[in-house]
């Protein structure tokens, strides 16, 4: 036997005996099952934390795990969290003509469905409406959630391609928000906003261990949560323009009305300042954005633009980009390290890296005045990048009702 596949050998012979009583303890015990009721946070937590690949260093697994859980936390939190409830601009803007005396619409557009205009709705205008977007999060940077691909910890021989003991995690995270907005026209160049989000949230995921080809499930939970986000006051104040092109000044205050320990909610109250800019010439109008958030889970630097087209004065096309930088959320890598009691294999564990995290989505949709002062919207929004844990396509449809108009 030669010096190579003796030593080969002992190895072998170490991990088999390293692993026999994991292996049969895993073959006899039952999956875990996660209790009914338990907050969606901790069932994530057990999903990430309950793992059975022996690496020899309990403690750095331990310290990994919690810390892939506290960022996929974070990450699923800010995607619910921070991102845009919908404009706050109404649909249908009014000023007084004083030449004729009467109250007219001073927009051919009904504005864009995420990113703000400069146009506010007109002194003791009222806007009501409810929004409804669905979400499935369906991938983790470019790793499909739902496929098992996702490796938490494995070990691995350094002359085999594929580990010969891992865990892969697979999850299933869908989001349901109903968001109710309210818009007052305080003055001509001001309006005061209220937007009230209701989420529910489903979680189902389960944790697989394959040694040499045999699977095992390691543990498995679901979870549902439903209840009242964060929500957002909003201020609007437009410093000059006419008609639709001009320029103005946002705040947002996002209150910690959601249950953080479902995920509804940051837990800490967050304050945005955004400048909106707007160009409408006619049928066409262009808008821009740019805003910095501040507390409340992160720090982030947002960019939203839009563009619409009038075809008729009853029906508003929109196309729509909106950009984040986030600040210190971290992102998730698979690291590895030699194993520090077998010789010849390396141990994988997922770890966070502290690293800001660049996102963003495009939609498009259209505004309908179907009757009266009665507008319904529908739209579609996709990721264009792959970092962060992002959603699939997020379909929404809503409905607003312009008072006093």
């Amino acid at each position: 036997m030669t010096p190579r596949l003796h030593k080969r050998k002992i190895v072998g012979c170490a991990i088999a005996c390293l692993l026999a009583g994991a292996l049969t303890a895993r073959a006899q015990d039952p999956p875990t099952e996660t209790t009914e009721g338990a907050p969606v946070g901790d069932v994530l937590s057990f999903l990430l934390t309950n793992q059975a690949v022996a690496t020899g260093d309990f403690v750095k697994d331990a310290e990994a795990a919690a810390m892939a859980a506290d960022a996929i936390t974070r990450l699923l939190q800010a995607e619910l969290t921070t991102l845009p409830l919908g404009s706050s601009s109404a649909g249908f803007t009014y000023r007084l003509n004083p030449q004729l005396g009467t109250v007219e619409r001073t927009s051919q557009s009904f504005g864009p469905l995420f990113a703000e205009r400069s146009l506010t709705a007109g002194r003791g205008r009222v806007s009501l409406g409810m929004t409804l977007q669905f979400t499935s999060y369906t991938r983790l940077n470019d790793i499909a959630l739902d496929s098992g691909t996702l490796v938490t910890v494995a070990n691995q021989f350094r002359d085999e391609p594929e580990p010969f003991d891992a865990e892969t995690l697979t999850l299933e995270i869908r989001s349901r928000t109903a968001t109710f907005l309210g818009t007052v026209g305080v003055t001509d160049w001001l309006d005061i906003s209220v937007a009230v989000p209701v989420v529910s949230l489903t979680l189902e995921g389960h944790r697989l261990n394959t040694y040499r080809g045999q699977e095992f499930l390691q543990a498995s939970g679901n979870a549902e949560a439903t209840g009242l986000g964060d929500m957002a006051i909003r201020a609007k104040a437009r410093l000059f323009g006419a008609a639709g092109t001009g320029l103005a000044l946002v705040g947002e205050t996002r209150l910690p009305t959601g249950e953080e320990e479902d995920l509804l909610g940051s837990g800490e109250a967050s304050f945005a300042a955004m400048l909106v800019g707007s160009y409408e010439p006619g049928r066409l109008a262009l808008h821009g954005n740019v805003g910095l958030t501040r507390g409340g889970l992160l720090d982030e630097v947002g960019m939203r633009g839009a563009v619409s087209f009038s075809p008729s004065a009853r029906v508003t096309l929109l196309a729509e980009v909106l950009g984040r930088h986030i600040t210190g959320i971290g992102r998730l890598t698979l690291q590895s390290a030699p194993h520090p009691t077998i010789e010849g294999v390396d141990t994988f564990r997922l770890i966070t890296s502290d690293a800001d995290v660049n996102t963003s989505v495009v939609t498009g949709g259209v505004r309908w005045n179907v009757g009266g002062a009665w507008l319904v919207n529908a739209g579609a929004t996709f990721p264009v990048t792959n970092h962060g844990l992002r959603p699939g396509p997020t379909y929404l449809v809503g409905i607003e009702y312009a008072l006093g108009g």
